[in-house]
């Protein structure tokens, strides 16, 4: 059972994969990166199951981690054009 999920797992891959390719704007192949990545980490767990070795649970967590966090930080440059800008909503960058 485990390694039929495995298999459509990686099939969910090769689907995104190409979405990501062919994705029409930046949202949507910034989605698929993210599916991608959710994938990976369920992938990461399947394996760790499979083989009997519970340490990939902890990468798939710290992976999981990271995936939200460069998403997150994507995302924030999308919006505002820089990483380093506090973000703070009077539009001008500049902290008063």
């Amino acid at each position: 059972m485990f390694a039929a999920a495995a298999l459509a797992l990686l099939a969910t891959l090769a689907l995104t994969l190409v979405r990501a390719a062919r994705g029409p704007s930046v949202f949507d192949r910034l989605l698929a990166t993210n599916t991608v990545g959710t994938c990976t980490v369920l992938l990461l767990a399947v394996i760790g199951f499979l083989t009997g070795r519970p340490d990939f649970l902890d990468l798939a967590l710290v992976y999981g981690l990271l995936n939200v966090i460069g998403t997150v930080a994507v995302l924030k440059f999308f919006r505002q054009g820089a990483l380093g800008d506090p973000g703070n909503g009077n539009g001008s960058g500049a902290a008063r």
